[in-house]
């Protein structure tokens, strides 16, 4: 039988990752970067940034930054141009940059008579435009052939009372976003996919940064696997949409909750 590691080798190929300083997306630039690609890190800190680059060229891998607003039209168009122009190609485009977008409606100051005008339009920009940006400048200089991936969660695919009503929101539009542009670009080989994590520690999910522990058994109580999942543990599901393993998947979401989705919220 053949070997099956070449279905997951992105070797000579150049994939972006928007948010990817921490969490959700930290974890997939390196993974990316250990199965070949070289990987250009996105995010607005330039310690954070830096540190997650010099990392993976720690581990032998090959990776670059980019600093800036990914919910700025025309600073994502310029940065998407510039990794062309340096690198000569993009294969691979993971739009993972988002903010939690607040508390929910289970505090005061998460129910919708609360929920101010910034705050929404804040949340739509960052979770929502962000990802309309990557994903029109992705697919204006991406070959044929590649593959883009958008972060939404379980949020975007029922209620959730643990989250705020911008990220449902936007996580519920992320996934038709995807659906329709899975239809568009699949006449030329680019497949394009969505991940829906369920509750992931380390990425202010809930509006914390730091779970209580409380609130960590809160979400642990929602979840068959009995815990919240780790970044890391996304990594295979991203290299699985990322590479050749997933040839005839897209306009497809990927849950990656732990079951999440098949227990209803009613004991919350």
């Amino acid at each position: 039988m053949d070997d099956l590691t070449h279905l997951f080798d992105l070797s000579g190929q150049v994939a972006l990752v928007t948010g990817s300083s921490s969490g959700i997306g930290r974890a997939a630039a390196e993974g990316l970067a250990l199965a070949g690609a070289h990987v250009v890190v996105h995010g607005r800190h330039p310690e954070r940034t830096r540190a997650v680059a010099e990392g993976i060229a720690a581990a032998g891998g090959s990776a670059s930054t980019v600093l800036g607003d990914a919910s700025d039209p025309a600073w994502v168009r310029a940065a998407v141009d510039g990794v062309v122009a340096e690198h000569g190609r993009l294969d691979v485009v993971m739009a993972n940059a988002g903010v939690a977008g607040g508390p929910s409606y289970r505090t005061e100051e998460g129910r919708i008579a609360a929920v101010s005008d910034a705050e929404w339009q804040s949340t739509l920009a960052n979770n929502l435009t962000s990802t309309f940006n990557t994903l029109r400048e992705a697919s204006r200089v991406m070959g044929d052939g590649g593959r883009i991936i958008v972060t939404s969660s379980t949020a975007g695919l029922r209620s959730d009372p643990f989250v705020g009503y911008g990220y449902t929101a936007t996580k519920a539009a992320q996934v038709n976003l995807v659906r329709q542009l899975a239809l568009e670009l699949a006449p030329r080989g680019i497949r394009v996919n969505a991940l829906a994590p369920g509750p992931i520690k380390g990425t202010r999910i809930g509006g914390e940064a730091e779970l209580s522990p409380e609130l960590e058994q809160a979400w642990a109580d929602t979840i068959p696997l009995g815990r919240m999942g780790l970044p890391d543990e996304v990594r295979g599901p991203v290299l699985f949409l990322a590479s050749a393993a997933s040839s005839f998947v897209t306009g497809a979401v990927l849950p990656v909750d732990g079951g999440a989705l098949d227990l209803s919220h009613a004991a919350y």
